[in-house]
């Protein structure tokens, strides 16, 4: 019965932010009683690593693109069971099941909560940070999504690591320099003014003059978001500076390309001249 499912998935204790278990839960066989145990097993199975080499290369990528609707259905009340095959998958040798995973961590993290999510997707997510642009280009998408679940303390921690993804296995793949500007654009919600300015602002500068102009014209929407971001903090400090910074870099930089910037960062979005001069 699907209402009668969906009404167990989603009631109240299964919405409780206690949602840790004991060592002693942890360690329980993987039954439960939202789907018949004999489905269950069987989808647990098709993840072991001998039956994918003998049977079909292709099933745990199916399975890792399975997993988020079998935890929804579960509820994070039964995560024990899949905890250790979703692991299994995110360690798997074949960079397209880590991929599948790593689009989909963010819509995991909804269904388990802030707490499953810190102690079992964080490690896996840092995990793929470091993985292949193609696995790194999945978490990259969905940056805002996951950051905005975890607390402002564990949030601030990737900080340090934004700028890593300017670095990318193939300098060509300008794509990952673009959409890590749209993402900067939404994590502008999630940070202080100061973290902006000391963390978010150098980035930006540097995709300002990337060599495509795919990525400078999505960073100069990103720059005038910053600029607006900071003047309506308090106090606006971190605005002046960034702007008398604009000025000095782009608008009396001795190349063209630096002024040309200058005009088209004011051309994207209205910005406050008169704080120019």
């Amino acid at each position: 019965n699907m209402d009668s499912t969906l009404h167990y998935i989603h009631n109240d204790s299964d919405l409780s932010t206690n949602s840790s278990f004991s060592p002693e839960e942890e360690r329980k066989s993987k039954v439960q009683d939202v789907v018949p145990q004999a489905l269950l097993d069987q989808y647990l199975s098709m993840t072991d690593p001998s039956r994918a080499q003998t049977v079909d290369t292709e099933i745990a990528k199916h399975c890792a693109y399975s997993l988020p609707g079998v935890a929804l259905t579960l509820g994070r009340q039964n995560w024990h069971c899949l905890k250790d095959t979703y692991e299994t998958l995110a360690s798997d040798m074949q960079w397209k099941v880590r991929r599948t995973l790593a689009f989909s961590i963010h819509e995991l993290a909804v269904i388990l909560g802030d707490q499953l999510t810190a102690g079992d997707l964080v490690p896996v997510f840092n995990g793929f940070l470091k993985d292949l642009d193609e696995v790194r280009i999945g978490v990259l998408k969905h940056l805002h999504d996951f950051l905005k679940l975890l607390h402002l303390d564990k949030r601030r921690e990737y900080l340090y690591q934004l700028q890593e993804f300017l670095v990318t296995d193939n300098s060509r793949n300008w794509r990952f320099r673009a959409e890590l500007a749209e993402q900067l654009i939404l994590l502008l919600d999630l940070y202080s003014a100061r973290d902006i300015y000391d963390y978010l602002r150098p980035i930006a500068f540097s995709l300002c003059a990337d060599k495509v102009s795919s990525v400078r014209w999505i960073s100069y929407k990103l720059v005038s978001e910053m600029v607006k971001k900071l003047y309506t903090a308090s106090p606006s400090t971190f605005a002046t500076d960034l702007m008398n910074e604009l000025v000095e870099k782009f608008c009396r930089c001795h190349k063209w390309s630096g002024r040309q910037t200058f005009v088209f960062i004011c051309q994207v979005k209205c910005l406050f001249l008169h704080h120019f001069w």
